[in-house]
């Protein structure tokens, strides 16, 4: 295996993608992401050759958490005046900032330099690269009551990401399953 980039995230059941693919639509310049693509990133790890490839997977096998449920709620973008991305939300659960904890610490702990920004769970609908700052703000408006079924989590997955023509193809590198609770 050449380099990979590679990250740590949820997928995301097809009744939800579809859901999420009605919001595509109604802003110029928007790169809407194939919904194939959408997911939750947990961690971003960046390139890695076969060895730390091999790191991430035992860091991420000693990953012990709970199953629990997730609700995408909500729209917003990043990029205050220059906007980048617009996204879907996910509301609150302690759950999910439990794993996503987890995930970064034992990633740390494995030697991963990783990126210390805040944790902001979201699905990227899509990438904007010339989009008016009012349409974005127009289309987060119109889509702020967003709500999808709520959908239980049981894994999480170490992706890899490469580039191609167009959008990026994802594969699912190793799952990792969440202990139900009982």
């Amino acid at each position: 295996m050449a380099m990979a980039r590679l990250f740590v995230a949820l997928s995301i059941p097809d009744a939800i993608r579809d859901a999420l693919s009605t919001l595509q639509n109604g802003v110029d310049g928007a790169r809407w992401r194939p919904p194939e693509n959408f997911h939750i990133t947990l961690a971003f790890i960046g390139e890695a050759d076969r060895h730390r490839f091999n790191d991430a997977i035992d860091a991420l096998s000693q990953i012990n958490a709970p199953a629990f449920d997730l609700t995408l709620a909500g729209t917003g973008s990043f990029g205050e005046r220059k906007p980048r991305a617009v996204w879907a939300g996910v509301k609150s659960e302690a759950s999910l900032a439990h794993l996503q904890s987890k995930v970064e610490t034992g990633l740390r702990r494995a030697g991963f330099d990783l990126e210390a920004r805040k944790f902001t769970p979201h699905v990227t609908l899509a990438y904007l690269k010339a989009a008016r700052r009012d349409d974005v703000l127009q289309y987060c408006a119109a889509n702020e009551l967003f709500s999808a079924v709520p959908f239980c989590v049981r894994e999480f997955h170490l992706f890899s990401s490469r580039l191609g023509g167009g959008a990026s193809h994802y594969e699912i590198e190793a799952s990792y399953s969440l202990s139900s609770s009982k």
